[in-house]
Order: C-alpha cells, then sequence, then structure tokens
C-alpha cells in the first residue's frame, strides 16, 4: 500500500482516536482507485481542491465525517459519511450521477490499534482485511452500478436535421409527370388507407376526405351543365377548377329509364 504511510505521517497531528485512524486509511483506498479529494462537508467551498491529501477540516467533528470526492476523469463524484457508533464505524457512500447508495460497517478494534496511533507501523492491524473489505462494501458496487448505468442509456449521435427536414409548410418543387402515371400511391395499396391523414405533407393518398377526381382511375369528363335544362356559358367555369356538377357524372346525361324496375304486371294489357 505504497502512499499510505505518507498519507499517515501528513495527518498525524489530527489522528486522535481510532475512527480518525480508520477514516485515513478509506480515504487513501479512495484515492488509489481513480478518485481526488475535494473537500469536508456536504458542500463544495472556496477552499476546496483536487489533492490525494486529507482537507485540513477532516475530523473537526468525530461524530460525522463527512468527505468529498471527484475521479480523475470527471465523471463521477462520491459523497463519502462515516459515523462511529459505540465500537464500530458505519461509512455510508453516495455516487452523485447514478444515486448509487453503499453501507458498510467496520469493528474499530479488528483493524485499528487505538493505544498507539502515533506509529504508522503499529497503527493498522489486518490491513489487508481491511483493505478487501473496503473494496468489495464500497468501490467494487460502486463502479458497477455506474457501468451498468452507462450500459443503459448509451449515446447516439444523430446528423443535424436540415431545412428540408424541420420544415412542416415546405411547398414541394413542381415537376411534370406523365398523364398516364399518377404522382400518388396505388389507392388500391393494402397499406394506403389513412396514409394522408397521418402523413398529410407526404403526398399519399388513403384520407378520409374521398375525392373521385383524384382516385388514380380513368374517368369521364365532367360536364358542368349536367342537370340544367339549359348549358351554362362558356368560360363559367374556369378549366382545371374543382367544381361539382348539378347532375350525374358524365358527358351527356340522359333521363331515367321509364322501364327500369317496372311494377309487377306493369306488360299486362288487361291489368
Amino acid at each position: 500500500m505504497a502512499g499510505l504511510e505518507v498519507l499517515f505521517a501528513s495527518a498525524v497531528p489530527q489522528i486522535t482516536c481510532a475512527q480518525d485512524a480508520l477514516v485515513c486509511f478509506l480515504h487513501w483506498e479512495v484515492v488509489t482507485h481513480g478518485y481526488y479529494g475535494l473537500g469536508a462537508g456536504d458542500q463544495p467551498g472556496p477552499s476546496d481542491k483536487k489533492s490525494e491529501l486529507l482537507p485540513a477540516e477532516w475530523s473537526n467533528n468525530k461524530d460525522l465525517y463527512v468527505l468529498r470526492y471527484e475521479s480523475k476523469d470527471g465523471t463521477r463524484k462520491l459523497l463519502v459519511k462515516a459515523v462511529p457508533v459505540e465500537n464500530s464505524m458505519i461509512i455510508n457512500v453516495l455516487e452523485y450521477g447514478s444515486q448509487q447508495v453503499t453501507d458498510l460497517t467496520l469493528n474499530l478494534d479488528d483493524f485499528i490499534n487505538a493505544e498507539d496511533l502515533g506509529d504508522f507501523h503499529r497503527t493498522y492491524k489486518n490491513s489487508e482485511e481491511l483493505r478487501s473489505r473496503i473494496i468489495s462494501g464500497i468501490i467494487t458496487p460502486i463502479h458497477e452500478q455506474w457501468n451498468k448505468a452507462s450500459e443503459s442509456s448509451p449515446h447516439r449521435e444523430f446528423p443535424p436535421a436540415t431545412a428540408r427536414e424541420v420544415d412542416p409548410l415546405r411547398i414541394p418543387p413542381h415537376h411534370p409527370h406523365n398523364s398516364r402515371q399518377p404522382p400518388w400511391s396505388d389507392p388500391l395499396g393494402p397499406f394506403a388507407v389513412g396514409g394522408e391523414d397521418l402523413d398529410p405533407f407526404g403526398f399519399r393518398r388513403g384520407g378520409m376526405i374521398v375525392d373521385p377526381l383524384r382516385s388514380g382511375f380513368p374517368r369521364a369528363l365532367i360536364d358542368p351543365s349536367s342537370g340544367l335544362p339549359n348549358r351554362l356559358p362558356p368560360g363559367a367555369v374556369p378549366p382545371g377548377a374543382r367544381f361539382d356538377p348539378f347532375g350525374p357524372i358524365g358527358t351527356s346525361p340522359s333521363g331515367p329509364n321509364p322501364d327500369h324496375l317496372p311494377p309487377p304486371g306493369f306488360d299486362d294489357m288487361y291489368l
């Protein structure tokens, strides 16, 4: 555990109890796994700076230790709180990004020799077990949860939208087309129903409004004078105008056939 002795030597004036020594060990384990210490307390302060050393106020409150960390790549931030309860230390760690919380309880007597706090080589005991407990109880769960959150929400990059794609009022250019091949899709297509209602700017057929003049099938020429006793004067209906004739569609509509569906006995001269 290279570096822990140097950290202990810099913090030894403030190590006055067993929980101080344990927090010092915990801090170094967090740092060696890719983090910098930022400062003490829940909120950032003007004296915050990235450092491998413990902040100046780290042991001011012996009832509650609060330390903040940031990963070296700046992607993760941790809030570490340690509370001494009788002869144990309860450690709570929050990762801000994934909101993952981990807890670990350690027995001080198992890892700290409270009678030799001034001697680094005698202060800690069962150091490998203590290190293993911190890694398995805090570091590993935090990193696993972070990796799962990153995999579940991958960043997808999309090309920027052009004005043609985002302008719903764009009028398409006019292209000449063969009169035998209409520019709209086959009205008998199985997926044409409701297409124009779903995509009004897509120029598809199949909407709620029935337009017999744009069905795509051959149709007879329309005589606007159909159904009138006299013909309309020339120019009354401009060429190509949408016009609903007064009578049935056709160039020379005829009147009803008097022999169509005759009543029973129609041709019996004795009735």
